[in-house]
């Protein structure tokens, strides 16, 4: 299984932090993972560039207009599809459906999504209605744009494609595994300012470690996140 992924977005360089560093670099590398970006400033239809304009109704702000993000996202549709790939068009926004774990895990069944970030005050809506098959939202608060959400969006599918970590067994118990947060982890040396691991760690019974991992598990999450508890 391969990822498809086409960023519509004025700052591409941003996704850098992507395709150059950690683990998703190294999924590139492999042909695990693509990833191409659409600046709808090279659609712009004057010698401007200009991909913005003043909403109507009046209103503080700029409003990201039709024409170029139509064009950029239509080309990134295209790509999907030369690839074999049904597109899947997504823009990041604060009133799109929280980027769960659960949602991850549906994302991950698709080979291919077209992202699109916004700026400004926003995207006109008619693009909205007739591009975007889904919102997703990195969280309740506002960003200044949609390419951090969508980094995050990337990250958390592109680790769950098989091959791209190193050890696959590790997605399967991490943090939200089950509804619960991930148990305390250590490492060398056994005491570190005092501060000794825990003995089962050490004990080299694997029934009693797990045992220990499930309940630090659920005592983490009553403790930092109890309202987890209710599905998991």
């Amino acid at each position: 299984m391969s990822l498809h992924v086409d960023v519509v977005t004025l700052f591409p360089e941003m996704f850098g932090a992507i395709t150059q560093h950690g683990v998703t670099r190294r999924a590139v590398e492999l042909g695990l993972f693509d990833l191409q970006t659409w600046n709808p400033r090279d659609y712009a239809m004057d010698n401007y560039r200009r991909v913005d304009d003043r909403p109507f109704g009046g209103g503080p702000g700029m409003v990201m207009i039709p024409e170029p993000l139509e064009a950029a996202l239509s080309a990134a549709k295209a790509r999907q599809r030369d690839l074999g790939v049904a597109p899947h068009a997504v823009y990041l926004s604060p009133q799109g459906r929280p980027l769960t774990h659960a949602k991850v895990m549906e994302l991950v069944a698709e080979p291919g999504w077209v992202l699109l970030c916004g700026r400004y005050e926003g995207v006109d809506e008619r693009v909205l209605e007739m591009i975007a098959t889904d919102y997703l939202s990195a969280g309740d608060y506002v960003l200044t744009g949609g390419e951090l959400p969508a980094m995050m969006m990337i990250d958390c599918i592109s680790r769950l494609v098989p091959g791209v970590l190193n050890n696959n067994v590790s997605a399967e118990f991490e943090t939200f595994h089950d509804n619960l947060l991930e148990y305390p982890q250590y490492t060398r040396p056994e005491v570190f300012m005092g501060k000794k691991v825990p003995d089962i760690l050490l004990s080299g019974h694997h029934a009693n470690v797990e045992k220990w991992r499930r309940e630090q598990s659920i005592i983490r999450t009553l403790q930092n996140r109890p309202e987890l508890l209710e599905d998991a």
